[in-house]
């Protein structure tokens, strides 16, 4: 059975869970009402599941939400931008959510990132570019006061895992330089004073940081001195960081239980997660009972696992392939997963959605690159034709999460096949390393090798291949279509980078940094870049191209996407550019969606459906 494009747009989700300190409550974000707002359930003994509140009411996205730590407190802060150009600002609801209280006022164009709450629910530990646009500083804000800055950071690099030690007398904190390269600080609040945790002369990510109850040491989530991301202890007095607990896959979303008994943490196995929880005292690690058939995923980012103040459930969000994000909870003594949630498919009956196929095909090199494959509904033999869907990043990976589009094209005759090409990450560092700086363009030849093994396929038609993209993956979509015109008969950008120059010259300042360790520095590499920008090849174009960006976009400007349609219209390459004036790097709100996606349909039909 076939269902319309308004269907799929209204597949709901439910994510970011976050219990109240009495275990009474857990509040969570969700799309019901168009964008991510804060809604609240009830917990009980009951098997009956009550109907939730919603909490906010704003007219942009909320971000995140976290309770205050103090039993019987129930006050909630929660993060929200505006029109999507990700300049988060904070918020205090009040228990009874009569009463919203703005902690951020004065500083729209800043970012804040919230942290923590003091464990007596009087302060609030968070970053923030107030100084200048590049250079984020720690702050500590009593929730009847202002803001006082607890460490000034004058160097280049987001700062965003922070927590307070035990006795509220530390802070730590990670800064990102890179997406490879993150630091790893703790602050004595007493005078100020930072020290590096980590050896400066390795470059190393720390994904997660949470002190144990005494103070003396730290659980990190790193992949320092190893390939792969993994759970490490910090030892404080001496430094010595030590590997605890590994696998040969990076292990994410380290999660640790107030009492400091358990530590939760997923696996990622190609792109699908496995859930654990690992007792401190006792060594023992034991893994979630499996939610789906299908593969799934924990987590889309942080803060999307917590434990219970008494430690005995941990609240965590799950989508698969062929269902949408819900929570649930891993009732520990019990060992049993409860779901809290259940957001709406749409009225399309889940049985109809389609699983993936874990493929691997060959590229130029020999070596094999992994990709989700879907096969179409109902095609009968004929040969139908894909869409090559890229991810962006390029520090990211395509995951066998519910992706309402895909559902609607292999719904409507289409494959979809979504490789992850070298620098991806999930398989780790060092594949994430082979697309850096002068090695950009081999990535683009794993793009033309997935063409390659689709067209060998006997039910692919080979002609009709599309290749689609966002953020970074916009860049893949528009070096894809230049570099290899013949292979491609159409594409489909979203908020992508046009001109790597002319991207770092006007991204964010504070991103700038971090992306020219990925891209290349304009100081050194400016040729290169210039060299591999797709604005400098629009001549070799051949497929039609479909451009959509947000005018907010603070990551990616505007101006990438005018340029590249303009380079188009100037040469007389069948192009449209589709701008959304209330969104940023992403279209998020149901009501632009509505309009985008059945442009898209639009668009791929006409140049891809025969008959």
């Amino acid at each position: 059975m076939t269902y319309a494009i308004a269907q799929y747009l209204n597949v709901k989700q439910a994510f970011h869970p976050t219990f109240s300190a009495d275990g009474r409550r857990l509040a969570f974000l969700t799309n019901i009402t168009g964008d991510p707002q804060v809604w609240q359930i009830a917990l009980s003994d009951s098997e009956v599941i009550p109907w939730p509140d919603q909490l906010t009411f704003e007219t942009d996205r909320v971000m995140g939400a976290w309770f205050s730590p103090v039993r019987g407190d129930g006050r909630l802060i929660y993060a929200r931008d505006t029109g999507g150009n990700e300049n988060a600002q904070l918020f205090l609801l009040s228990a009874d959510g009569a009463h919203v209280t703005p902690l951020t006022t004065g500083f729209d164009a800043a970012i804040h990132t919230f942290g923590e709450w003091s464990r007596d629910g009087q302060r609030i530990l968070f970053s923030a570019n107030r100084r200048r646009p590049g250079l984020f500083d720690l702050y500590v804000q009593p929730l009847d006061g202002e803001a006082q800055m607890i460490w000034q950071n004058d160097a280049p690099g987001f700062l965003f895992k922070m927590a307070f030690s035990p006795d509220e007398q530390r802070v730590a904190v990670v800064r990102m330089n890179g997406s490879f390269d993150q630091d790893l600080f703790e602050i004595d609040l007493a005078n100020g004073q930072a020290r590096q945790l980590n050896p400066p002369d390795e470059e190393a990510r720390f994904d997660a940081i949470a002190y144990t109850l005494d103070g003396r040491s730290m659980w990190v989530n790193t992949d320092l001195g190893s390939d792969f991301m993994h759970l490490a202890q910090v030892d404080l007095g001496t430094g010595q960081i030590t590997p605890t607990i590994s696998q040969a896959c990076d292990l994410e979303f380290m999660t640790l239980s107030l009492d400091g008994r358990y530590l939760a943490y997923t696996a990622n196995l190609d792109g699908a997660h496995t859930l654990h929880v690992h007792d401190t005292q006792t060594g023992q690690t034991r893994t979630a009972p499996a939610l789906s058939d299908a593969p799934g995923v924990i987590a889309f980012w942080d803060y999307e696992m917590c434990f219970s103040a008494d430690s005995s459930r941990l609240a965590f969000s799950f989508t698969s392939a062929t269902r949408t994000s819900d929570v649930f909870v891993w009732e520990l003594k019990a060992d049993r997963v409860v779901q809290l949630t259940r957001a709406s498919h749409g009225g399309i009956l889940p049985a109809d959605f389609i699983a993936p196929k874990l493929i691997h095909y060959p590229t130029f090199d020999d070596r094999s690159i992994p990709a989700w494959f879907y096969q179409p509904i109902g095609s009968r033999g004929e040969r139908v034709p894909v869409i090559v869907m890229v991810h962006g990043g390029p520090e990211s990976q395509f995951q066998p999460y519910f992706h309402f589009f895909i559902q609607y094209f292999v719904h409507h005759g289409y494959a979809v096949l979504a490789p992850n090409v070298r620098g991806s990450t999930g398989y780790g560092k060092a594949y994430s390393h082979l697309d850096d700086v002068e090695k950009r363009m081999d990535s683009v030849a794993d793009l033309a090798h997935a063409a390659h093994w689709l067209k060998q396929q006997p039910n692919i038609d080979g002609d009709r291949l599309v290749v689609y993209g966002g953020s970074y993956g916009g860049f893949m979509v528009l070096s894809a279509l230049t570099t290899y015109p013949e292979l491609w008969a159409a594409g489909v950008d979203i908020v992508g980078i046009s001109n790597f120059v002319s991207f770092l010259e006007n991204t964010s300042e504070y991103r700038r940094a971090t992306r020219e360790a990925e891209y290349g520095s304009l100081a050194r590499d400016r040729d290169f870049l210039e060299r591999i920008s797709p604005s400098r090849h629009i001549d070799a174009m051949r497929a039609p191209l479909l451009i959509i960006h947000g005018a907010n976009d603070p990551r990616v400007p505007l101006s990438e996407a005018q340029q590249m349609a303009t380079a188009l219209e100037a040469r007389g390459v069948p192009g449209r550019l589709v701008v959304f004036d209330d969104e940023g790097h992403g279209i998020i709100k149901l009501k632009n969606k509505l309009v985008m996606y059945p442009i898209v349909v639009e668009f791929l039909d006409q140049h891809l459906k025969r008959g």
